[in-house]
Parts: structure tokens; sequence; C-alpha cells
């Protein structure tokens, strides 16, 4: 029991780990992802541009590295400049409710508030839970006649992400709304300093 509970912590920690990181620059998983950016051409000179993050990576960041993307692909093929029109951000926001610890105890996760009892062995406090009957072998299945007097210690917190898409006109060769028109090799410049790329694995 003891190597599964360390098992378990161990995977749990390697979980923690990987999200308790900003999302990096880097493609995404699937389009439109909030894991990366991701792109789909429209025209010869038209694309739309899509940078999602996780909940650590806040709404500057998302918007900064759609336009660095953005200027990429304009220098890749070619133009000192591009437009940005139908920029919108989505804020993806839900609650979840987390226990206070993991591990073994009424509080664990993994066991759905799981107690051991000497006599008996583990047990649940579902409404409807597993128990060891002491008077033959194995697990039966009943109504639990012990109550959880912590079975409402949680917490409740809001999971914030988001998402900015842009339509990108590389043939936009100038404007007079200043505002959605950028230099490509002025953005790479000034913004490259607050990019964060992906670790390089080993």
């Amino acid at each position: 029991m003891k190597a599964f509970r360390h098992l378990v912590l161990a995977a749990s920690a390697a979980i923690l780990a990987a999200c308790a990181s900003t999302t990096p620059y880097q493609p995404a998983s699937k389009p439109g992802g909030f894991d990366g950016y991701s792109q789909t051409m429209l025209d010869n000179d038209t694309a739309r541009i899509t940078f999602g993050g996780n909940s650590l990576t806040d709404r500057e960041t998302v918007e900064n590295y759609l336009i660095y993307r953005a200027a990429e692909m304009a220098l890749e093929r070619g133009y000192q400049s591009f437009a940005l029109t139908n920029r919108e951000t989505e804020k993806n926001s839900k609650l979840r409710s987390t226990g206070p610890a993991l591990g073994y105890g009424p509080y664990d996760p993994f066991f759905h508030y799981s107690f051991y009892r000497p006599r008996y062995g583990w047990s649940r406090f579902n409404r409807y839970s597993y128990f060891r009957n002491p008077y033959r072998r194995g697990f039966g299945f009943g109504l639990s006649a012990f109550h959880d007097p912590f079975y409402n210690d949680f917490h409740v917190r809001e999971i914030t992400k988001y998402r900015a898409t842009a339509e990108v006109d590389f043939g936009y060769a100038g404007s007079s709304d200043a505002m959605k028109t950028f230099n490509a090799r002025e953005v790479i410049d000034n913004l490259s300093p607050t990019i964060v790329f992906p670790e390089e694995k080993s």
C-alpha cells in the first residue's frame, strides 16, 4: 500500500508541475486549442490565426502571442506589414471544486472520500458504498451507515482561459487606422524578449 501511495502522489505531482507554467509559444495540439497557436489560410494573402492559453496565461500574453505569430507569417511570405481585422478575445471560465488535500484518508479524491478501518478495511463515504462485510469474504454493496463529518469540506475556484482570434491581411500595404496595421519586423524585435518558447527535450 505504501508503494502504491507513493506512486499516486508522484503522478499527481507530475501533473501539477506540468500545469504550473504558462502556455509557451508553440503550435496548438489541435486547431483552436488552449495550448498554443493555430492558423488557417483563407486565401493567398489572408489567414485566421488563433492563440489559446491555459489558466495561468493572462489575456495580454495571449493577444501578444497572436500578433507575434502574425508577424512571423508576414515575414515568411515576404511582407513587411500586415493588418488585423475581426479581432476578438474569448474568455472561457468555469468553476472547479477541489478537496483540501491529496492522500489517503477522508479527503482522497482517488478513493472518493475513502477511509480505512482495521476491522473492516477500506470504505467510501459515497451514498451507496462498497464496504467490508464482516460475515464473509470480499466486499458487499449497500447503503453506508457511516457519516462523513467533512463531506462538504472543499474549495471552489474559478478557472479562466483566454483565446485570441484575428484575421490577418498580409497584402495590406497601409491603412489610415494605425491601430490595425503593424510593421512585422518591429513586432518581432519588440515582442521577442517576452516570448517564452517550450523547453527543449533532452
